[in-house]
């Protein structure tokens, strides 16, 4: 592919987190913020998130849907020493492919257990991935990340998933990364829809998201444009700022 062919794709991924535990409210998800913000400095953009169970079919379900419409699928949770950290094996059932103790992920265990009790059965369970798969480096912890050609096997915990994010870095495929800047205003939304529609229209490649308020009494907005050229986000945050003044209200830079 070459660079304009690159830079005019648009990359995306998904995000499948796997756990009872976050379907339960027990534990507060902690990795889509994460994981979206990396992916978008990869220029990569997340286009959707799901959650499921720890239960083999939906598991897999998810993964084959999710794989097939995006170019990079991530996954967090279900990856650790435990009865119920099946991932590895609903990824590997979905994909046709043999469950197999990876030599290197376990010779990484082994020297990373060696002063803390030793590879047991259970901790070995960590060297478990689908069988072709390639391993994400975890400083953290020494159990590996899980690449599967597309698929990113990660931690659940967020800061061992964000050390194989960080292993990750620069190493995918990806176009120009989504900018963003952030214009204010104590304005109720439904008075400057047809402004935010007519602006986003007259500037192609922008997005411009509004995020209402209601503060101190009174309500507002955020308008956050977002594009992946720095020119064209300038302009729109522009044209919105003029377009709040000549309507009467004052615009707050970098929002409220």
């Amino acid at each position: 592919m070459t660079a304009p062919e690159r830079d005019e794709k648009i990359w995306t991924a998904a995000l499948l987190i796997i756990g009872d535990e976050i379907l339960s409210g027990r534990t507060q998800d902690k990795n889509i913020a994460q994981v979206a913000l990396w992916l978008n400095l990869q220029g990569i953009r997340l286009g959707e998130v799901r959650v499921v169970p720890d239960k083999l079919e939906l598991i897999g379900e998810a993964v084959l849907q999710l794989k097939a419409r995006n170019d990079y699928l991530f996954t967090t949770g279900g990856i650790g020493p435990t009865h119920d950290d099946i991932t590895v094996d609903a990824i590997a059932a979905a994909l046709g492919v043999d469950v197999v103790i990876h030599p290197r992920a376990r010779a990484v265990l082994e020297e990373y257990y060696v002063t803390r009790g030793g590879l047991t059965d259970a901790r070995l369970r960590m060297a478990r991935v689908p069988d072709g798969a390639e391993l994400i480096e975890n400083r953290m912890s020494g159990a590996p990340g899980i690449r599967m050609g597309n698929i990113f096997i990660l931690a659940g915990v967020p800061h061992i998933a964000g050390m194989m994010l960080e292993a990750l870095t620069n190493q995918l495929e990806g176009g120009l990364p989504m900018l963003s800047r952030t214009l204010g205003c104590w304005v109720p939304e439904s008075e400057v829809a047809d402004l935010l529609r007519e602006t986003e229209k007259a500037h192609a490649g922008s997005q411009i998201g509004s995020y209402p308020f209601f503060r101190e009494g009174k309500v507002g907005a955020n308008f956050v444009v977002r594009s992946t050229d720095p020119d064209t986000v300038d302009r729109c945050i522009a044209a919105i700022g003029s377009g709040l003044v000549s309507l009467g209200y004052a615009p707050v830079a970098d929002g409220i």
